[in-house]
């Protein structure tokens, strides 16, 4: 996997699988490209802080690694240098989708940001947190 090329759908999949926190949390890739990405969790009772909605680590994580996705559909493999996000509302439903978008992406850093999403049983979704990475490529 080249720094210099994006990597696709079935790239970030494979990288998605291979990462333990990713695979143990359950998170998929739901589409990938053109410097955009998509994350599906499945609620999971064992992810609540203390008053039952999903934990600030985990949500954390699904808009971090839409950011480091989207980038690197665009600039290749990348790593966080910063990461800030924004809770909007009480994290809970039966799912929950990460969309990630690349901002601007340069030689030396790269900005995306990502919106998570709770889903209900029909289907609506509700804006819950916010985030933003500046990413650094690492060029393997």
């Amino acid at each position: 996997m080249s720094g210099s090329q994006g990597l696709n759908l079935q790239d970030l999949a494979a990288v998605n699988e291979s990462a333990a926190f990713n695979d143990m949390a359950g998170f998929e890739v739901v589409s990938a490209g053109g410097g955009h990405a998509e994350l599906r969790m499945i609620w999971r009772d064992d992810f609540t802080q203390y008053a039952g909605h999903l934990h600030a680590g985990v949500i954390a994580a699904l808009l971090d690694t839409a950011c480091g996705f989207a980038a690197a559909t665009v600039v290749g493999a990348v790593t966080a240098s910063h990461f800030s996000m924004n809770c909007l509302r009480p994290a809970v439903g039966p799912y929950f989708v990460s969309k990630g978008t690349t901002v601007r992406a340069g030689r030396k850093q790269v900005f995306a940001r990502a919106e998570l999403f709770a889903g209900n049983e029909h289907g609506e979704m509700s804006l819950v947190a916010t985030g933003e990475t500046l990413l650094v490529p690492t060029g393997n």
